[in-house]
């Protein structure tokens, strides 16, 4: 009886273990060829990010990375799924399968190397510090005792705390304000609640430019350059070379540079 109980508790444990490992393996498997095979891609984004990824007046999402990754797509043969997700959660969302790609002004961070893979950077970008125009902050020395904001869980917010100085010890609480959109960070500081914001260089420049009502002003300093590039799960090798590849042709060919030229000719 013993004998029999102990082989059936052991059938069991070799089961389980076998069923865990298959899937482990199954989450851990390059998607390139199902995704060739059913024709989509899914594509994670923050829709309120422009001039990367955004919802126009039409309710349509529109932007550079959507232009560009639509070109991509009809390199690849496959159509991108264009799915709006909560930026804290982004990461998690393309881990647990829900999004192929986040790929909407993704900034490369030794961070989020160990989250993701990332494509071959695509397009440069900085972090800049923006006041109003009548602010009398002038430098980053200036952000003492001040209210600043970014968006939550941005590169903005890993810039600021990488930052050699320590300068959030030195912000208003000791801490840098943080909101769900970039759309509520400069709300915020036109509102006089925040004394300055720290915002991705394309999508603040392009906001100022569309909301010419309001005066706002770029310090010289800033809080670094970095790199925007295509978030993959760490198992989609095939995937990153596919999208490398596509994005290498569009930059040989000019169609890169027309879609530059689309989007931040001004």
């Amino acid at each position: 009886m013993k004998n029999n109980l102990l082989k059936i508790i052991t059938g069991l444990g070799l089961f389980i273990l076998v069923l865990s490992g298959c899937s482990t393996n199954s989450t851990e498997e390059d998607s390139y060829d199902s995704i060739l095979e059913n024709g989509t891609i899914v594509m994670g984004l923050d829709d309120t990010f422009a001039p990367m990824g955004y919802r126009d007046s039409n309710d349509e999402i529109v932007g550079f990375d959507i232009d560009l990754a639509n070109e991509v797509g009809e390199r690849m043969g496959v159509e991108f799924k264009f799915q709006t997700i909560d930026w804290a959660l982004k990461e998690t969302e393309l881990n647990a399968g829900n999004i192929d790609v986040i790929w909407n002004g993704y900034t490369i961070t030794e961070e989020r190397k160990e989250k993701v893979l990332f494509s071959s950077p695509y397009l440069n970008n900085s972090q800049l510090i923006i006041v109003l125009e009548d602010s009398p902050i002038n430098s980053k020395a200036d952000l003492k005792d001040k209210t600043v904001a970014a968006q939550q869980s941005s590169s903005a917010v890993d810039a600021v705390m990488a930052d050699d100085s320590d300068i959030i010890k030195t912000f208003n609480n000791g801490e840098i304000v943080q909101y769900p959109s970039n759309n509520d960070v400069f709300n915020d500081l036109a509102s006089g609640r925040s004394d300055a914001i720290v915002v991705d260089e394309t999508m603040g420049r392009y906001y100022m430019q569309q909301n010419k009502d309001m005066d706002y002003r770029v310090l010289d300093d800033n809080f670094g350059n970095e790199e925007y590039a295509v978030g993959l799960r760490k198992s989609d090798v095939k995937l990153k070379q596919a999208i490398d590849e596509n994005l290498a042709d569009l930059k040989k060919d000019g169609t890169y540079d027309k879609i530059y030229d689309k989007w931040f000719a001004e």
